[in-house]
């Protein structure tokens, strides 16, 4: 009888084709072979990306509350600097739990906020109720980019299974949402009202009103 020359397709025949070694690399994660997920590599960086943000607050608030006009806003602007203090202190301790050493990652979104800051603070006029409801704007700009950058981050966490990390990001989240309710009380108080008062508006200098 003639004896065929085809290798067996049986499990025992396939262990020996396939060496054991090259089973442990086919038998590797993704996770494995790069050092992270890439959900974490998002994570981290988002974290640092946050940690340029507090860092760069501490430097921006100061020279906006400078410029304010009413002594509520510059109250609100030197409790939202010591926060952003102890916010950062907070990330730092997020990154010490990672085995990570901080590290910031340039946030664009942030640059072109503090720049926007800057135009207002030359553009109004100093002493103005208006100058005080421009920078409420552009401070709310911010903390909205920081409300969705620590959410995003917590929800991240907990899918990740970092539960005590998640509970840090949230403690600043609710900072960050109270600061931005403050921010609202203030202009919609008085602030907005009395920038009212600055000037008459176009259209009603040229005799124009439309329906709302």
């Amino acid at each position: 009888m003639r004896q065929s020359n085809k290798k067996s397709t049986s499990p025992e025949g396939l262990k020996k084709i396939q060496p054991r070694e090259k089973l442990q690399k086919s038998e590797q994660t993704p996770k494995e072979r790069t050092g992270g997920s890439s959900l974490e590599r998002l994570f981290m960086a988002q974290l640092k990306d946050i940690y340029y943000v507090e860092k760069r607050l501490m430097e921006l608030l100061p020279r906006i509350k400078q410029g304010c006009t009413t002594e509520e806003l510059e109250d609100a602007f030197e409790l939202h600097t010591q926060q952003t203090a102890k916010q950062a202190k907070r990330l730092e301790k997020i990154f010490s739990m990672l085995k990570q050493e901080p590290e910031t990652k340039r946030c664009e979104a942030l640059e072109g906020l503090s720049k926007e800051a800057e135009e207002t603070l030359n553009e109004t006029e100093a002493g103005s109720m208006t100058r005080d409801a421009a920078l409420i704007i552009t401070a709310q700009k911010v903390e909205h980019y920081e409300i969705a950058s620590y959410g995003g981050l917590m929800a991240l966490a907990f899918t990740l299974e970092l539960p005590h990390v998640a509970r840090l990001l949230e403690k600043t989240l609710f900072e960050e949402e109270e600061t931005d309710h403050l921010l609202t009380e203030i202009a919609e108080g008085f602030i907005n009202f009395e920038a009212e008062e600055e000037g008459a508006y176009s259209w009603q200098s040229n005799g124009t009103q439309q329906d709302a």
